[in-house]
């Protein structure tokens, strides 16, 4: 039995009529970790100034609940309570569930979540410790997957969600004294795959943004040296990357136009991988 050519259009699936290239967040309530500074502040800052309703997740409370206070209100018409700060151990799984479980109270629904929070704690391989391989792995990597789990549920509920997690170039590369780092950020792209076969299909894209050195308060203070102004001169751009400039690659990921791009992951490090 053959299938008519009328038939094989039929069973093909459409795409939406249109692509919104606004990047539009309004009505939308996005989850940033590790949003009280550096690159998780910046892409809370972008996401509020374009009209999501922004919980910002930090293990610090206080420094959530300022930067939360600080936000633009783009999308509220003044209201004041529009985005809120909220303490969060990523290394907890009683934190994350808690937490999690408070946005979505607070908010009604969890639509984005960039995964942002987590440390680099450099030392050469054979002098690296235990308890500082340990704390990177359950940061960046274990964290990572906790987070998107607990807020992923909510998505698959409501059969929508956008998640962005943050690796590096470091997960692509070997960068001398950071042999747990770049094991955690090879880690979250191979995390970030399975989300993203296994969620796909249910209406939840999954993907990694990989920045070079981004020029946050630390990465000032950590590349502002002669091993700095080296790799910098490293990179075929020539130079770092802003916070705005990783905010705007996840505001094209965290969005209704990228709906097509999933599993992908966007390096943001002005061609320093493609040696």
């Amino acid at each position: 039995m053959t299938t008519s050519t009328t038939d094989s259009a039929a069973a093909l699936r459409p795409g939406p009529s249109s692509v919104d290239l606004t990047n539009d967040f309004s009505g939308r309530t996005a989850i940033v970790t590790g949003g009280a500074s550096g690159i998780g502040n910046a892409v809370a800052r972008a996401l509020a100034a374009r009209g999501a309703r922004v919980a910002i997740l930090d293990v610090r409370a206080d420094a959530a609940a300022a930067a939360a206070a600080d936000l633009p209100d783009a999308g509220a018409a003044g209201d004041a309570d529009v985005h809120a700060g909220f303490g969060c151990d990523v290394t907890d799984e009683t934190s994350v569930a808690r937490t999690i479980a408070a946005v979505a109270d607070r908010f009604g629904q969890i639509d984005v979540l960039v995964n942002s929070a987590g440390i680099a704690a450099l030392a050469p391989a054979e002098d690296l410790d235990a308890a500082t391989w340990a704390k990177t792995i359950d940061v960046n990597l274990t964290g990572t997957h906790r987070v998107a789990q607990a807020a992923g549920r909510h998505m698959l509920a409501a059969g929508y969600g956008r998640i962005v997690n943050i690796a590096s170039q470091a997960a692509h590369v070997g960068i001398d004294g950071h042999a747990a780092y770049c094991a955690s950020k090879a880690g979250v792209i191979g995390l970030t795959r399975v989300l993203a076969l296994e969620w796909g299909g249910r209406g939840v894209t999954v993907n990694t943004v990989s920045p070079t050195v981004v020029l946050t308060d630390l990465g000032r203070a950590a590349w502002a040296n002669e091993k700095g102004i080296r790799h910098q001169d490293e990179i075929p751009t020539g130079r770092f990357a802003t916070p705005d400039e990783i905010a705007a690659a996840v505001l094209f990921l965290a969005g209704e136009s990228s709906a097509m791009v999933n599993g992908a992951d966007l390096r943001v490090d002005g061609g320093f991988t493609i040696r």
